[in-house]
Protein backbone atom coordinates (compact mmCIF):
# COMPACT_ATOMS: atom_id res chain seq x y z
CA UNK A 1 0.00 0.00 0.00
CA UNK A 2 2.89 2.40 0.84
CA UNK A 3 4.37 1.95 -2.76
CA UNK A 4 0.88 2.73 -3.78
CA UNK A 5 0.71 6.21 -2.38
CA UNK A 6 4.55 6.77 -3.26
CA UNK A 7 3.48 6.13 -6.51
CA UNK A 8 0.72 8.46 -6.56
CA UNK A 9 2.65 11.74 -5.32
CA UNK A 10 5.70 11.10 -7.35
CA UNK A 11 3.18 11.81 -10.61
CA UNK A 12 1.32 14.45 -8.44
CA UNK A 13 4.45 16.08 -7.71
CA UNK A 14 5.67 16.28 -11.73
CA UNK A 15 3.20 18.73 -12.18
CA UNK A 16 4.69 21.44 -10.04
CA UNK A 17 7.54 21.37 -12.70
CA UNK A 18 5.63 23.42 -15.58
CA UNK A 19 7.14 26.48 -17.06
CA UNK A 20 4.85 29.92 -15.94
CA UNK A 21 4.05 29.71 -19.97
CA UNK A 22 5.65 32.26 -21.22
CA UNK A 23 7.69 33.21 -18.42
CA UNK A 24 11.04 31.25 -18.54
CA UNK A 25 12.91 29.72 -15.45
CA UNK A 26 16.13 30.75 -14.27
CA UNK A 27 16.96 27.40 -12.97
CA UNK A 28 15.17 24.95 -14.83
CA UNK A 29 14.02 21.98 -11.52
CA UNK A 30 13.61 19.21 -14.08
CA UNK A 31 15.16 16.45 -11.68
CA UNK A 32 14.53 12.89 -10.80
CA UNK A 33 12.55 13.18 -7.43
CA UNK A 34 11.09 9.59 -7.46
CA UNK A 35 14.35 7.98 -4.85
CA UNK A 36 13.05 11.08 -2.71
CA UNK A 37 10.94 10.29 0.31
CA UNK A 38 7.15 11.67 0.40
CA UNK A 39 5.13 13.37 3.40
CA UNK A 40 2.15 13.72 3.17
CA UNK A 41 -0.13 15.25 5.98
CA UNK A 42 -4.01 15.45 5.89
CA UNK A 43 -6.78 15.66 8.02
CA UNK A 44 -8.35 11.90 6.76
CA UNK A 45 -7.21 9.48 5.00
CA UNK A 46 -9.61 7.41 3.25
CA UNK A 47 -8.51 4.37 0.56
CA UNK A 48 -10.88 1.83 -1.35
CA UNK A 49 -9.49 -0.65 -2.70
CA UNK A 50 -12.41 -2.05 -4.85
CA UNK A 51 -13.28 1.98 -6.03
CA UNK A 52 -9.25 2.13 -7.02
CA UNK A 53 -8.78 5.36 -5.13
CA UNK A 54 -7.49 6.97 -2.15
CA UNK A 55 -8.76 10.06 -0.79
CA UNK A 56 -6.60 12.60 1.39
CA UNK A 57 -8.64 15.65 2.99
CA UNK A 58 -8.79 18.02 5.36
CA UNK A 59 -5.79 20.52 5.33
CA UNK A 60 -3.90 18.42 2.75
CA UNK A 61 -0.21 19.28 2.22
CA UNK A 62 1.91 17.14 0.04
CA UNK A 63 5.79 17.10 0.17
CA UNK A 64 8.92 15.55 -2.04
CA UNK A 65 12.06 17.33 -2.16
CA UNK A 66 11.86 21.25 -3.01
CA UNK A 67 8.05 20.87 -4.25
CA UNK A 68 5.21 21.32 -1.94
CA UNK A 69 1.45 20.97 -2.54
CA UNK A 70 -1.43 22.73 -0.33
CA UNK A 71 -4.92 21.31 -1.52
CA UNK A 72 -8.31 20.71 0.69
CA UNK A 73 -8.73 17.61 -1.11
CA UNK A 74 -6.32 15.09 -2.92
CA UNK A 75 -8.24 12.08 -5.15
CA UNK A 76 -6.05 9.65 -6.05
CA UNK A 77 -7.65 7.42 -9.09
CA UNK A 78 -5.63 3.78 -9.82
CA UNK A 79 -5.90 2.26 -13.49
CA UNK A 80 -7.79 -1.66 -13.31
CA UNK A 81 -4.53 -2.94 -14.95
CA UNK A 82 -1.17 -2.71 -12.87
CA UNK A 83 -2.27 -0.65 -10.36
CA UNK A 84 -0.86 2.27 -11.82
CA UNK A 85 -1.83 6.24 -11.01
CA UNK A 86 -4.84 7.45 -13.98
CA UNK A 87 -5.82 10.31 -12.36
CA UNK A 88 -4.87 12.65 -9.65
CA UNK A 89 -7.12 15.30 -8.47
CA UNK A 90 -6.17 18.27 -6.05
CA UNK A 91 -9.36 19.93 -5.24
CA UNK A 92 -10.29 23.20 -3.25
CA UNK A 93 -7.44 25.71 -2.55
CA UNK A 94 -4.73 24.72 -4.81
CA UNK A 95 -1.15 25.76 -4.14
CA UNK A 96 1.80 24.10 -5.73
CA UNK A 97 5.23 26.11 -4.53
CA UNK A 98 8.80 25.08 -6.00
CA UNK A 99 11.98 27.55 -5.68
CA UNK A 100 10.63 30.85 -6.23
CA UNK A 101 7.34 29.48 -8.71
CA UNK A 102 4.17 29.26 -7.27
CA UNK A 103 1.08 28.04 -9.02
CA UNK A 104 -2.80 28.62 -7.66
CA UNK A 105 -5.79 27.18 -8.66
CA UNK A 106 -9.64 25.71 -7.15
CA UNK A 107 -8.28 22.58 -8.80
CA UNK A 108 -5.68 20.62 -10.81
CA UNK A 109 -6.01 17.40 -12.80
CA UNK A 110 -3.40 15.49 -14.10
CA UNK A 111 -4.50 12.83 -16.52
CA UNK A 112 -1.69 9.65 -16.99
CA UNK A 113 -3.02 8.60 -20.23
CA UNK A 114 -2.76 11.78 -22.27
CA UNK A 115 0.46 13.37 -19.97
CA UNK A 116 -1.47 16.44 -18.90
CA UNK A 117 -2.17 18.75 -16.44
CA UNK A 118 -5.13 21.36 -16.14
CA UNK A 119 -5.56 23.83 -13.45
CA UNK A 120 -9.01 25.07 -13.58
CA UNK A 121 -10.94 27.49 -11.31
CA UNK A 122 -8.88 31.15 -11.64
CA UNK A 123 -5.74 29.17 -12.58
CA UNK A 124 -2.69 31.75 -11.91
CA UNK A 125 1.24 31.14 -12.12
CA UNK A 126 3.79 33.26 -10.68
CA UNK A 127 7.21 33.31 -10.88
CA UNK A 128 9.36 35.92 -9.17
CA UNK A 129 7.37 39.02 -10.19
CA UNK A 130 5.94 37.21 -13.62
CA UNK A 131 2.43 35.60 -13.63
CA UNK A 132 -0.03 34.48 -16.32
CA UNK A 133 -3.20 33.57 -15.98
CA UNK A 134 -6.66 32.81 -18.03
CA UNK A 135 -9.55 30.38 -17.46
CA UNK A 136 -7.55 27.41 -18.31
CA UNK A 137 -4.02 26.40 -17.89
CA UNK A 138 -2.77 23.11 -19.26
CA UNK A 139 0.66 21.32 -19.17
CA UNK A 140 1.77 18.54 -21.56
CA UNK A 141 4.49 16.62 -19.28
CA UNK A 142 5.70 14.95 -22.28
CA UNK A 143 6.30 17.31 -24.51
CA UNK A 144 7.41 20.50 -21.56
CA UNK A 145 4.97 23.05 -22.78
CA UNK A 146 1.79 24.70 -21.87
CA UNK A 147 -1.04 25.95 -23.16
CA UNK A 148 -3.13 28.83 -21.77
CA UNK A 149 -6.35 29.77 -23.07
CA UNK A 150 -9.99 31.87 -22.29
CA UNK A 151 -11.44 28.28 -22.22
CA UNK A 152 -14.06 29.15 -24.94
CA UNK A 153 -15.59 32.10 -22.88
CA UNK A 154 -15.47 35.16 -25.15
CA UNK A 155 -15.25 37.77 -22.34
CA UNK A 156 -12.64 35.55 -20.70
CA UNK A 157 -9.34 36.89 -21.61
CA UNK A 158 -5.45 35.32 -21.19
CA UNK A 159 -2.83 38.00 -18.71
CA UNK A 160 0.94 37.75 -18.99
CA UNK A 161 2.27 39.76 -16.89
CA UNK A 162 6.41 40.18 -17.13
CA UNK A 163 8.99 42.53 -16.13
CA UNK A 164 12.00 43.60 -17.38
CA UNK A 165 14.78 42.34 -15.93
CA UNK A 166 16.32 45.59 -13.63
CA UNK A 167 12.25 45.35 -12.07
CA UNK A 168 11.54 41.67 -11.56
CA UNK A 169 13.23 42.12 -7.95
CA UNK A 170 11.36 44.91 -7.27
CA UNK A 171 8.09 43.72 -8.23
CA UNK A 172 7.44 41.62 -4.89
CA UNK A 173 7.76 44.47 -2.90
CA UNK A 174 4.92 46.92 -4.24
Amino acid sequence: MMKFHIRCFIVICVWCLFPASTVPAANPAYKDRSNLPITVKSNEMTADNKGKTAVFSGKVVAKQGDITIFSDKLVVSYADKGGGVEKVEAIGTVRIVQLNRTGFADQAVYDSRNGRIVLTGSPRVVQGGDSISGKVITYYVDDEKSDVSSGGDPKARVEAVINPPARKNDAGSR
